[in-house]
């Protein structure tokens, strides 16, 4: 089986597909930003990673989030609540975390299935 990896560098993969599942990890743009902004900075680029691989939203099957704040939980949950289609939430797991960045408000690890080929 083939490993696919994109956006290699010696540390990291932008994203690495297996079959057919897809492995990303997207941090925020604007690190000033508050948590609304940043958890929709992610959500799009984790969007744009799934649209790039042959996926989409709708097939994620598991994602989790880190908050350095876990008092940012309920206004990063409203976008979440937003972006997902209905009917489509995958697992999901919110984990209180310091992260690389003191900037960062918010970092998703996500695995999503393929669209058939």
């Amino acid at each position: 089986m083939n490993i696919e990896r994109h956006g290699t560098t010696g540390r990291y993969s932008d994203i690495v597909i297996h079959r057919e599942t897809v492995y990303l990890v997207e941090i925020p743009q604007t690190l000033s930003a508050d948590i609304t902004t940043q958890t929709s900075e992610v959500l799009a680029s984790i969007e744009l990673s799934l649209k790039n691989s042959g996926s989409d939203k709708s097939r994620l099957l598991q994602v989790t989030l880190y908050l350095p704040d876990m008092a940012d939980y309920d206004a990063m949950n409203a976008v979440w609540d937003a972006w997902v289609p209905p009917g489509t939430a995958p697992v999901r797991a919110c984990i209180a975390a310091s992260l690389a960045n003191p900037g960062y408000r918010i970092e998703a690890v996500v695995v999503a299935a393929r669209l058939a080929q």
